[in-house]
């Protein structure tokens, strides 16, 4: 399947979740349990699906037309500048992050927020904490 056809049925996909959560959201008159958060969940996954599969059609057709345009993108997707600017970018926003994040757990444990859910945020930032430590591990390693 060509990339651009993934794009529609990724389009196509969208509208489907989209519509069943609607439709779930319109028939459910007392949702239980998991059953209250799935049609909002399929409602947010296929709106997302189908913005993102709409913005790469409009992108392709759009830059279709200018190979200068095409070519420029290229160059301005590899220059070694905004590649660095980038990384730079990432490394500000995860040293952020773990003051927000630590800052957020604190602040539901003392709100007294259900136990769960401060552990699936716990566990969510221990995650990501541990995934920096093996990746500073791995690059020193290879530098």
């Amino acid at each position: 399947m060509k990339k651009n056809g993934l794009d529609y049925l990724i389009v196509v996909i969208g509208l489907l979740l989209l519509g069943f959560g609607l439709f779930l959201v319109k028939t459910l008159s007392a949702p239980v349990g998991i059953m209250r958060a799935i049609p909002y969940i399929s409602i947010g996954i296929g709106c997302g699906a189908f913005g993102h599969g709409i913005g790469k059609i409009i992108s392709q057709k759009a830059i279709r037309t200018s190979l200068k345009i095409q070519m420029q993108l290229e160059i301005d997707k590899n220059d070694e500048r905004n590649v660095a600017i980038l990384n730079r970018a990432k490394a500000k926003v995860y040293d952020m992050m773990i003051f927000v994040f630590g800052v957020l757990m604190l602040v539901f444990a003392l709100m007294g927020i259900d136990l769960i859910a401060v552990l699936l945020l716990v566990f969510s930032y221990l995650f990501v904490m541990s995934s920096g430590i093996y990746y500073r591990w791995k690059y020193e390693r290879e530098m």
